[in-house]
């Protein structure tokens, strides 16, 4: 029997994939599993018994990745699971930015109780002319499975797509539309779009990314749309910037005090995932993360430890263990099952950086004390009798 606690609401398509071996419980220190959305993390305390996090969504800044490695806490995330809300969401940043919708509407409330609004929007109206986004170039700043899904549909809407990603994946390369551009300088994102849209993850590496050294190479009147993480954008030099003439709008997804209600800024609460759809995608993805871990050992979409996938167990017992990455931990791994006469019949192991996680499926069961010479060995933050 395994427990889980849900941080914040999720979504019941998911949770209903949990079996009768699995129970909620509301005491988070008595749970096996957590799922969470945006509620942070950072300052709880992680029991003993906490197997793994499973973040319904794709950021996970919100969770402690390195304080939960070293206390064998496996984090989820659920790549792509909400891409297609966040895709629309761009779309409707760039028709918001391009046409003065929220203008016009603002008009129409305005003169709601006008007998001749009809006539009179006709004069009106070319305050809130705008421009189209057909045949205009669009800069997409990630291919992850968001930029994908914003480049091939922005192809079909007449966009000339440019797309930078130098680590771009095998598995977008292909789903990846041939007429758009891959370029292999972000600076030709800068130099050459009417519209850059954004999509990596929040790293060192990509802090205020946009700031003031790329705007300045970036063309007059460009539109800049924000959809993955506000910190990604200096946007103190963005609304400078909308204040010089030099860009049309900044469309963002994570209002704050910089930008909320300033000049030329679109504003939305943090929508870009917020649809029936894709929560129920996250949740669903998150606890099928969740069942094949706990059942089967395996990971899939972790963050902070290697993906690794063994099927389902047909041997006696499995065995995991999360580690450092130190050389010469295998051979003490095997030297251990091979003193106590156990039989390995499958093992993988695969690293992350300085975690590692091995898998060995044994050809019969495994006595306490070689739980206990396992987790004793150097580097070893945790054993998992499997089955």
């Amino acid at each position: 029997m395994f427990t889980y606690n849900c941080l914040n609401p999720i979504s019941n398509v998911g949770l209903d994939l949990f079996n009768t071996n699995y129970k909620a419980t509301d005491d988070v220190n008595d749970a096996d599993a957590i799922l969470v959305r945006s509620a942070k993390m950072h300052d709880m305390e992680l029991s003993d018994k906490l197997l793994a996090v499973a973040r319904a969504g794709a950021g996970v800044n919100n969770i402690p990745l390195d304080k939960c490695a070293e206390q064998g806490v496996v984090v989820f995330n659920t790549p792509g699971a909400n891409a297609n809300g966040v895709k629309e969401m761009v779309f409707a940043g760039m028709l918001l930015a391009s046409r003065d919708i929220i203008g016009g509407n603002i008009w129409c409330d305005e003169n709601k109780d006008d007998p001749e609004i009809a006539k009179s929007m006709e004069k009106a109206k070319k305050n809130f002319a705008g421009t189209e986004i057909s045949g205009k170039k669009l800069g997409i700043i990630g291919l992850g499975a968001i930029g994908v899904l914003v480049a091939n549909a922005a192809v079909h809407m007449g966009m000339e797509v440019y797309g930078y990603d130098p680590y771009i994946s095998v598995n977008a390369a292909w789903n990846l539309s041939r007429s758009v551009k891959h370029v292999t300088s972000v600076e030709d994102i800068y130099t050459n779009c009417d519209f850059i849209t954004v999509h990596v993850p929040l790293l060192d590496s990509t802090k205020e990314m946009i700031n003031r050294d790329a705007i300045e190479k970036m063309k007059k009147g460009v539109i800049i749309l924000n959809f993955a993480r506000d910190l990604l954008v200096d946007e103190k030099a963005v609304v400078d910037a909308i204040a010089a003439g030099k860009v049309r709008k900044y469309v963002t997804d994570f209002p704050n005090p910089t930008t909320a209600g300033a000049e030329g800024v679109i504003a939305t609460p943090h929508l870009g995932a917020s649809t029936e759809e894709a929560e129920d995608n996250c949740a669903r993805m998150a606890v099928e993360e969740l069942r094949d871990f706990l059942e089967n050992g395996n990971i899939r979409h972790s963050v902070n430890y290697p993906d690794c996938d063994m099927g389902v167990c047909h041997t006696v017992s499995r065995v995991g263990v999360l580690h450092q990455n130190l050389k010469g931990t295998i051979a003490r791994f095997t030297t251990i099952t091979g003193d106590a006469n156990i039989n390995v019949s499958d093992m993988t192991n695969k690293s992350r950086g300085e975690y590692a996680y091995t898998l060995m499926d044994l050809d019969s069961e495994v006595p306490e004390e070689v739980v206990a010479k396992l987790a004793a060995c150097e580097g070893v933050y945790r054993v998992r009798v499997i089955k």
